[in-house]
């Protein structure tokens, strides 16, 4: 057992601490699902992210099944795949209709479709040490796609040169946990395990990068669809939960300007559908975690 070995103290080490900071990140999205069970509403937060790392914890737990010296892998995608599974079934209990259906295609596709068809083609096309070799480049491509995600934000921040979306905390969080896990990989000598974290590292780099250059800068004014599509469509796992700002929910207000001379009652429906979409605008920002 590679990870667990007392000739691998240091591997156990850094397995041991990279499940630790694996799992506070699955926990990150908890106010956001509190915020839906108070509401009774999914308030325009997206499945997705979570479909997606349930797929990517499955993968991980069937390769370390397979290679059968990966316990520390195990303990924290089994945790990942329950928590995953929960905040999936919170989500469709609150969920409109059509948010329901997307959501259960996206999981008969990905977690039903898609998994079943990797592990038919391992059983089948391979056996022994080419199943792991096989099965260890499938999880290092889906992995390289999920480190990718983050360019989204980074294009999100350049573009208003503001780090609203971007915590630092989270941005060091992931870039320390691709670390452990490299390191991790390393001294069991798992290629695929450590090679996916580079990536990770260096996209985390780039994100504190990005947050010293304008964390104190002017933001410059975003386009409606920016914040209404972009601030959507962030990683609820790689982005941490966001409020918009001050200068935001100003921009917010201007969307239902009251002419001069409108009656009473209009002015009052105008000023209470302004409050509503500044309620709305706070709420639609978002918030995978990849070993």
């Amino acid at each position: 057992m590679g990870g667990l070995s007392l000739q691998h103290p240091w591997a156990f080490a850094f397995g041991l601490l990279g499940n630790v900071i694996s799992f506070m990140t699955y926990l990150a999205p908890l106010p956001t699902f509190y915020r839906i069970y108070r509401s009774k509403s999914t308030q325009g937060f997206q499945s997705v992210p979570y479909v997606v790392a349930l797929f990517s914890a499955m993968l991980w737990i069937y390769y370390a099944l397979l290679k059968s010296d990966e316990c520390l892998l195990i303990t924290i995608n089994s945790a990942g795949c329950v928590i995953e599974t929960i905040y999936i079934i919170i989500y469709l209990t609150y969920a409109p209709k059509q948010a329901k259906l997307f959501t259960a295609k996206i999981l008969l596709l990905l977690n039903v479709g898609v998994f079943g068809l990797i592990l038919l083609l391992t059983l089948l096309l391979s056996e022994g040490e080419k199943r792991v070799v096989m099965l260890g480049w499938v999880c290092v491509g889906f992995s390289v796609s999920v480190f990718v995600a983050p360019l989204s934000v980074i294009r999100l921040v350049v573009r208003t040169r503001s780090v609203e979306f971007m915590p630092f905390s989270l941005s060091l969080s992931l870039t320390v946990s691709a670390v452990v896990w490299f390191l991790y990989g390393l001294l069991i000598k798992d290629k695929y395990v450590a090679l996916p974290n580079i990536l990770g590292f260096a996209f985390g780099v780039i994100q504190m990068g990005l947050y010293t250059l304008y964390r104190n800068a002017t933001p410059t004014p975003a386009p409606k669809q920016v914040d209404d599509d972009d601030a959507v469509k962030v990683p609820e796992h790689v982005v941490n939960i966001s409020k918009l700002g001050p200068a935001a929910a100003i921009e917010l207000n201007t969307h239902n300007p009251i002419e001069p001379g409108m009656p009473p009652l209009m002015k009052e429906n105008s000023l209470a559908c302004t409050s509503d979409e500044t309620k709305g605008g706070v709420d639609k920002a978002t918030h995978v975690e990849q070993v």
